[in-house]
């Protein structure tokens, strides 16, 4: 007999005895936040919220990277596509989020040269084919894309390119939990850790993090059996006083990470502080250009004077963003800010948790 794996883990019969089981679990009341946007998106798409106990309640924490790249960052992007001489490279999830006074988008409309690509390779190819523009990517993303970016950086300099540069406003997810934990208004029980990160990072990356507080910690997958199993064992182990770090994603995630793309990415990077909407900078969260790498950063080339932004009147995406509020809280939310006329990026980006409810929830 074959099984389909893929059909499994989003059996209905298999998701409802899972549940069962996390009702008869649950004894108390306890929160949970899923930190990756792409869980957001799938608890809300499976329904796995209506299939929990009143006593669990999920948060969704800052791992959007298009949501919590600073104010100051975006107003950048803007500051560099009004330049005659740049071309920018970025993905299709950063052209509407607002800075400041502008977006990609609406420069894009304005006559900018803003390109939408689908790798950062597109944009080596786009500085090789286009060498009268400075080709500008902007590095946005987590762990995941990180690596991706590293290699190309390291092709372009193969290639001697002297017109491809990088906006690196890349984050890293372990320090990001620290940061929480250090949030006095923060208050989480338990954490669903990211598959796509944790593919790259492995599970003992988590490590430093769960030994200095003790949270039970799973890392799953992003099908509805995936998330229930992740959820049940964090409700054990809640029960039982036995926290854990653990994974639940073993199909694709182990303990060591895609050792190869961690190596790219310390090849072509180094640790730096970072700013975070919502959490403020983070000590060691991003990631900055090795030395023999600072020629592709477009923040020195271009000589950018990055300055601290307020966040929109009224938005409450930082909040959000560290779990301190769900978005029907904020008092933007669906009457001004709308996936038509966003006021942050939460309501933006498709991993944005303020879009999430706004598709999925009445």
């Amino acid at each position: 007999m074959t099984i389909n794996f893929s059909e499994a883990y989003r059996n209905p019969e298999i998701a409802q005895h899972l549940a069962h089981r996390i009702k008869a679990a649950s004894t108390r009341p306890i929160r949970l936040m899923e930190v990756c946007g792409t869980h957001t998106m799938a608890i809300f798409r499976h329904g796995i919220r209506s299939l929990l106990p009143e006593t669990i309640s999920l948060l969704s924490g800052p791992g959007c990277p298009v949501c919590v790249t600073a104010q100051a960052d975006i107003d950048a992007f803007v500051e560099l596509a009004r330049r005659d001489d740049v071309a920018i490279a970025t993905f299709g999830d950063l052209m509407r989020v607002p800075g400041s006074g502008s977006s990609l988008q609406k420069e894009s409309a304005a006559g900018a040269d803003v390109r939408v690509v689908y790798s950062p390779m597109d944009a080596v190819t786009l500085a090789r084919e286009t060498p009268q523009k400075k080709v500008v990517f902007l590095g946005v993303g987590f762990e995941t894309t990180a690596p991706t970016i590293g290699a190309a950086v390291m092709m372009a300099q193969q290639f001697e390119l002297d017109n491809f540069f990088v906006y690196s406003a890349h984050k890293t997810v372990p320090q990001a939990l620290a940061a929480l934990m250090a949030n006095p208004d923060v208050r989480i029980d338990g954490f669903i850790l990211p598959g796509h990160v944790s593919v790259i990072i492995g599970t003992e990356a988590y490590r430093p993090f769960f030994d200095a507080h003790k949270l039970p910690s799973v890392v799953t997958g992003f099908e509805p059996v995936d998330i229930l199993q992740g959820i049940l064992r964090l409700v054990e182990m809640l029960a039982q006083g036995t926290p854990a770090l653990e994974n639940g994603y073993g199909r694709a995630v182990s303990s060591e990470g895609n050792v190869q793309a961690q190596q790219v990415m310390a090849q072509v990077f180094e640790p730096c502080d970072a700013p975070w909407r919502g959490l403020g900078v983070i000590p060691g969260s991003g990631l900055a250009f090795r030395g023999e790498f600072a020629a592709v950063d477009a923040v020195v080339h271009f000589d950018l004077q990055l300055t601290e932004t307020p966040e929109p009147k009224g938005c409450a995406c930082g909040d959000i963003l560290s779990g301190t509020c769900v978005p029907p809280q904020c008092a933007l939310f669906r009457k001004v800010c709308t996936p038509m006329n966003p006021v942050g990026p939460c309501m933006v980006s498709s991993e944005g948790t303020c879009a999430a409810y706004y598709r999925y929830s009445t």
